[in-house]
């Protein structure tokens, strides 16, 4: 009777430890990629679960948004410069079961994948569409590698290019470009300029043509602003009906 009680235990105590030794826990971040035997048997869901020695096991899988960092590449616009483009892609495991079963290291794949995209894709384009278009290009890289790693059970969300760097030669071509293009702007604003001031210095002449009198307003108000200085000797010019008008009234106040 003893022995039956003791052996009680023993297989109570058993049972209890393989329990003990068969709980995981599957955080809410993670997913649980189980196999039985060696065959997939399904998805296990945050919480404990139970994975029975020997015969079962699993792989955590991490469904947050990851940062991949895609390194520094080397490729040639086409036409013909060279150019190092680093970018950063953003992305998330759709299927836990494919980024499993269905490649051996997805986190490595997916980045040497976007290298190798970047790299054509650079190569399509010239040097102005690369830096005038940097989002444009980058949604073509997002679109390719989201397209040919969704077999993979991955998800891209997003791709950044972070810098491209040109060679110093070009830098400074393309320096003297932007300034050349800058002095263009001026000379062109300035000529505008100059445009407009001739149009209104010739409707204001033409005002003054017309209108009996304003000239000599003109004139006079000219002398009025420079009289404010004692020191500046001004000669002007004075129409010859205007020193014939004074000189006829002169001579009547003379004969009277």
């Amino acid at each position: 009777m003893g022995y039956d009680i003791d052996m009680g235990y023993v297989i109570a105590i058993t049972v209890l430890v393989i329990v003990l030794a068969s709980i995981r826990q599957i955080n809410q971040y993670q997913r649980g990629v189980k196999f039985t035997l060696g065959k997939y048997t399904g998805i296990m869901e945050p919480g404990w679960r139970l994975v029975i020695p020997i015969f079962q096991s699993y792989q955590r899988v991490d469904i947050r948004v990851k940062a991949v960092d895609v390194p520094d590449q080397n490729a040639i616009t086409r036409d013909n410069v060279s150019v190092t483009v680093n970018a950063v892609i953003y992305y998330k495991v759709s299927s836990s079961e494919k980024a499993i079963i269905e490649v051996e290291s997805f986190s490595y794949a997916i980045s040497q994948y976007a290298q190798t995209t970047m790299r054509n894709i650079v190569g399509e384009v010239t040097l102005d569409e690369l830096l005038a278009g940097r989002e444009k290009i980058a949604e073509r890289i997002r679109e390719i590698v989201d397209k040919e790693t969704d077999a993979w059970g991955l998800k891209v969300n997003n791709v950044e290019l972070k810098d491209i760097r040109l060679p110093e030669n070009m830098e400074r071509t393309i320096a003297k470009q932007a300034e050349a293009e800058r002095e263009k702007r001026a000379v062109i604003i300035n000529s505008e300029g100059e445009l407009a001031a001739s149009r209104n210095m010739a409707e204001a002449a033409r005002v003054l043509n017309e209108v009996p009198g304003a000239l000599h307003l003109r004139t006079l108000q000219s002398i009025n602003d420079l009289s404010s200085d004692q020191s500046n000797t001004v000669i002007f010019t004075v129409p010859l009906e205007i020193l014939k008008a004074f000189a006829g009234g002169f001579g009547r106040k003379s004969a009277e």
